[in-house]
């Protein structure tokens, strides 16, 4: 009896054995490598605006803003046709602290009452690689408009048929980077010891095709 247990056991080990060996490799994350090219409508439930300051001479603290709206233009063949409009309602700060955010709404920060978004107009894109560029454009901040580049990079495009509306369809996803002095755009609170005059701001982007 012991015996015909044993073999029976050896044949079911042997069967789900062979069956792990034939079946499919496990699929694994990876960004869409399809054309990017096309106009977009940013997504803002997957879209990031983040900011990164330095604190009081001992750490980097990071914050964002919840609300984006905008539209992006890319053509990898014709870059002087890419095209980059994005507005941030100033308000929609978030540091995960109300009282501080109200202190950044305030006057002696963003002054959301006066200066109620920020925007950003491109001008041109520079490839630097196949999917690596610069984009230079004109950020308006705190009422005072000036030139800024950011470092740009396509993660991703292709078709996401089984997401629901809004958010499937053809889409593209960006990340751009760049660093900016707050006293280029008269937001000097707290400079030099407080608060650092460098402000690093990323752009995680996910767009859908229109």
């Amino acid at each position: 009896m012991f015996a015909k247990r044993l073999t029976t056991a050896l044949a079911v080990s042997t069967v789900l054995m062979a069956g792990t060996a034939c079946a499919a490799p496990a699929k694994h994350y990876a960004y869409l490598d399809g054309n990017p090219d096309g106009t977009y409508r940013i997504d803002p439930q997957h879209t990031n605006v983040l900011f990164t300051i330095g604190h009081v001479g001992i750490t980097e603290f990071t914050g964002r803003f919840d609300q984006i709206s905008g539209t992006y233009t890319f053509d990898a063949q014709d870059p002087a046709k890419d095209r980059v409009h994005i507005t941030i309602p100033a308000a929609s700060i978030n540091t995960d602290y109300p009282l501080r955010d109200q202190h950044l709404r305030s006057k002696e920060f963003f002054d959301v009452k006066q200066y109620p978004d920020i925007t950003f107009v491109s001008t041109k894109y520079v490839p630097t690689g196949k999917k690596t560029g610069e984009l230079y454009g004109n950020l308006t901040l705190h009422g005072v408009t000036k030139p800024v580049v950011f470092q740009v990079h396509e993660l991703g495009a292709g078709n996401v048929p089984y997401l629901p509306k809004p958010w499937g369809g053809y889409l593209s996803g960006f990340v751009a980077t760049t660093t900016i002095h707050r006293s280029d755009f008269g937001m000097d609170a707290y400079l030099p010891e407080g608060l650092s005059n460098a402000i690093a701001i990323k752009v995680e982007v996910e767009g859908e095709k229109q």
